[in-house]
């Protein structure tokens, strides 16, 4: 089993192909490709966690044949656009905010970004959506989805990789070191 991430898939909402400038001519085009490129990577047996905005605009119906035809074991951290449409789909479990362990690694998942979080100073990390690529990552930080990812969920390893060429430090580490450099002045 292996588990993945992803965010911000924005199945049936066509103005995502705007203002995100997602290179599809149709929402149509771009759910079914969505839908592959997750097919491509998750197996029946892997655990997906969707870190918000699932679907904008979708009927309950095309809501709920998009999440059948998508593999493996699916988990939701909420996003601001997931309403009853995509809270109503037998998800594993669904969450606001979210703390797990996975492959040793203390993670944290938020479908918003955050300048603080627990464990930050222990090696956790921090995945979020939401912002469609704009914040730049740091160290421990990384937007997890589709228009950052070539539109399919991702591993942690692969995020691990991202992180390691990442130099910046979250932004709490960063001023409490720089606060550490100045006692010693």
């Amino acid at each position: 089993m292996t588990t993945f991430f992803t965010a911000d898939s924005h199945f049936g909402h066509a103005g995502v192909l705007r203002m995100s400038r997602r290179p599809f001519d149709t929402i149509s085009e771009h759910d079914e490709m969505l839908v592959a490129a997750w097919n491509a990577v998750v197996g029946p047996r892997d655990e997906v966690w969707h870190l918000g905005d699932f679907a904008m605009g979708s009927s309950p119906e095309r809501c709920a044949d998009l999440f059948r035809r998508l593999r493996g074991r699916k988990f939701l951290v909420r996003g601001n656009h997931d309403k009853p449409r995509v809270t109503s789909l037998a998800w594993h479990e669904q969450h606001d905010l979210v703390s797990r362990k996975v492959d040793g690694t203390r993670v944290i998942m938020c479908h918003y970004p955050m300048r603080a979080w627990p464990g930050a100073w222990r090696g956790s990390i921090q995945l979020f959506g939401h912002t469609h690529g704009m914040l730049p990552d740091t160290s421990q930080s990384c937007d997890v989805g589709v228009d950052r990812w070539s539109y399919a969920p991702v591993t942690l390893g692969q995020i691990r990789e991202r992180l390691a060429a990442t130099p910046d430090l979250p932004e709490e580490r960063r001023l409490g070191q720089a606060e550490d450099d100045g006692e010693d002045a």
